[in-house]
């Protein structure tokens, strides 16, 4: 009976599909992800974007929680909430929690603000501040009002992107915090942006296929009659060129030919290679960091000026915005958890781990975890203690008689 009813309950994707069912029958068709973020005034076409991308998969890549502190403000659990579960695991039909933190960041980024709009929520948020979010997506803001925005939000339900009026109280609104540096219309990133769309002009016209020549006849062109003559005789060493296979023409023995597509020396490439690195400066980054061979020093200088000034302004938003004063009465925060042994080489780990267990801060399953790999089934592994030391008397004591009461309580048994 077991295995009939596995047959009957067996599904095959393409096997057992509806006849009726049609492609006409689930909405609006894309060859390309409607919903997913596009850089904005020429920032894809650019280094530009290459540095925001890095910066927003840094970001992406520290844990976001809802969790509870203790009296001390102190971590003490996580809250298995519906905005955890956006920020962890899947924050919509389209993103996990991890690419909408990152979509968050990169849009921060190249608009300079970004709209956290709950899109299902378990309430109206307009009749109650008591609700719960399910899903969410991030928003281009487009016009501002007193105390309301519209913004630009992706519909999963129809696949288009629609202009919805929410009010300020309801959605976390967060600015740049470097929108001095990288967003404003005189930036420095404005200005290497300017400066490498004249670069690509540049190029551009160097590689036109133009031949910039000058002929030089053998006689003064001053009169109209001289001027017609020229003008047949650069139209015909043009048709020469154009139609013959391997781009060859002839001329007269007294007339001269220069050209002058040879590259005109600029200082442009100069400008760029200073505003490159001032941004960099600006910006607390190195090249280093894009390529990823910086040390430890200076990943730990990037986190500390950048990634940290950014999850601290989504952070305290969301904070803001989605916890009410009851929920923050009850200890209840948004935070960033940042993995402080990402950056440790293996071969450090062992002197780091002996220094953590000896100092009884970490115990020696949390170092296993560390490491990837299980947790010890022996008990003292779970003991935040230092292994080198005896244990305490009471320690001792507390352990001892529980084995001797176990083997009189198994000879009694053996007795009876």
């Amino acid at each position: 009976m077991e295995i009939m009813s596995r047959l009957r309950q067996a599904w095959n994707v393409f096997k057992n599909k509806d006849p009726t069912k049609s492609y006409y029958h689930v909405g609006t068709s894309y060859a390309y992800r409607p919903d997913r973020m596009q850089f904005t005034r020429g920032n894809e076409r650019s280094i530009i974007t290459s540095v925001l991308n890095r910066i927003a998969m840094d970001a992406a890549a520290v844990s976001i929680q809802h969790v509870r502190l203790d009296e001390n403000g102190r971590f003490l659990e996580v809250i298995p909430s519906g905005l955890n579960n956006c920020l962890t695991v899947e924050a919509n039909i389209d993103q996990t929690g991890r690419a909408f933190v990152q979509d968050i960041v990169a849009s921060m980024l190249d608009e300079g603000c970004v709209a956290i709009v709950p899109v299902d929520t378990s309430a109206d948020p307009e009749n109650t501040n008591s609700y719960e979010i399910q899903t969410m997506r991030t928003g281009k803001i487009l016009d501002w009002y007193p105390r309301h925005v519209r913004v630009r939000v992706y519909n999963d339900q129809t696949g288009k992107r629609e202009d919805v009026l929410v009010s300020k109280s309801d959605v976390a609104i967060v600015e740049n915090p470097l929108y001095s540096v990288m967003n404003e219309p005189n930036s420095t990133m404005a200005r290497l942006q300017r400066k490498l769309a004249l670069l690509d002009v540049v190029d551009q016209k160097a590689s036109s296929g133009k031949l910039d020549l000058i002929i030089q006849l053998p006689y003064v062109v001053k009169t109209e009659q001289r001027r017609q003559q020229a003008e047949i005789r650069r139209k015909d060493l043009e048709e020469q060129l154009s139609g013959s296979t391997y781009g060859v023409a002839y001329t007269d023995a007294t007339e001269r030919i220069t050209q002058l597509n040879r590259p005109v020396e600029n200082n442009l490439m100069k400008q760029i290679e200073y505003l490159t690195s001032m941004l960099y400066s600006q910006l607390g980054i190195t090249q280093a960091i894009l390529d990823g061979s910086a040390d430890e020093q200076t990943m730990l200088n990037y986190n500390n000026r950048l990634l940290e000034a950014i999850l601290s302004a989504i952070t305290d938003e969301m904070r803001r915005k989605f916890l009410t004063k009851t929920a923050r009465t009850q200890h209840q925060t948004i935070t960033f958890f940042r993995d402080p042994f990402k950056l440790v080489p293996a071969k450090d780990m062992a002197e780091i781990g002996d220094t953590f267990t000896r100092n009884a801060i970490l115990t020696s399953n949390e170092i296993r975890q560390i490491l990837g790999m299980k947790p010890s089934d022996d008990p003292d592994a779970d003991v935040l203690r230092n292994k080198n030391l005896n244990a305490a008397p009471e320690e001792q004591s507390s352990r001892v008689p529980t084995v001797e009461r176990e083997t009189e309580s198994e000879e009694t048994g053996q007795n009876g």
